[in-house]
């Protein structure tokens, strides 16, 4: 097959529960013609034999991007292993999954995609408690106010250790969808191709 002129954008979004990720990748999906979005949940066991389930889950995900570069396509997930590597710093797994994490990092940069990782968060803490209170809820992580506040924290330093890397970092304020989807629009051009340097959008 003949190479792109132009590489396919793969847009990652990450978040505490309650931001917004469905809404927004929703939104991004219906918006941007000739692209598929993706939504992980991740899996349950919390043991050492999780850590290598959701090691090789993560690699054959990747495994399948690298055959996909080829085909234009924009990609859009809704949660990818940087979810697990927040759950395992935050005590949620009986694993440390820092070592796994770094490699995937390491292969996503190279892979043949403008990537942009996508960190949503809440400026004001408390529309946690409305948005999990509303939203139906899965069994794979405990809801909570205090959960989401802290995964929060954990988001946002994982942004800022790769703003150095090739990954495009944004973060979005999902206070207001509207507002919110005006920062996207702006950011992404939708509907075009384009390539945006690692910054932080929306974040005080």
């Amino acid at each position: 097959m003949e190479r792109l002129k132009t590489k396919n954008r793969m847009i990652i979004v990450e978040g505490p529960q309650g931001t917004g990720k469905t809404t927004l990748t929703n939104y991004l999906r219906e918006n941007i013609p000739s692209s598929n979005l993706y939504r992980l949940a991740g899996q349950k066991d919390k043991s050492e034999s999780g850590k290598e389930l959701s090691k090789y889950m993560y690699q054959i995900q990747l495994d399948y991007l690298e055959k996909m570069a080829n085909v234009p396509m924009d990609l859009i997930f809704d949660r990818t292993f940087f979810t697990e590597e927040v759950y395992a710093q935050l005590g949620y797994k009986d694993y440390n999954f820092t070592d796994v994490y770094q490699k995937l990092v390491c292969r996503l940069e190279n892979i043949d995609y403008d990537v942009y990782l996508a960190i949503l968060y809440l400026e004001n803490q408390d529309i946690y408690l409305e948005r999990l209170q509303r939203d139906t809820h899965h069994n794979y992580q405990d809801f909570s106010v205090s959960n989401s506040i802290n995964q929060q924290m954990k988001y946002l330093e994982l942004g800022d250790a790769l703003l150095n890397s090739s990954i495009n970092v944004l973060t979005f304020a999902m206070d207001d969808f509207d507002k919110a989807y005006k920062e996207v629009n702006k950011v992404f051009k939708i509907g075009q191709k384009t390539t945006v340097n690692s910054t932080q959008i929306g974040r005080k």
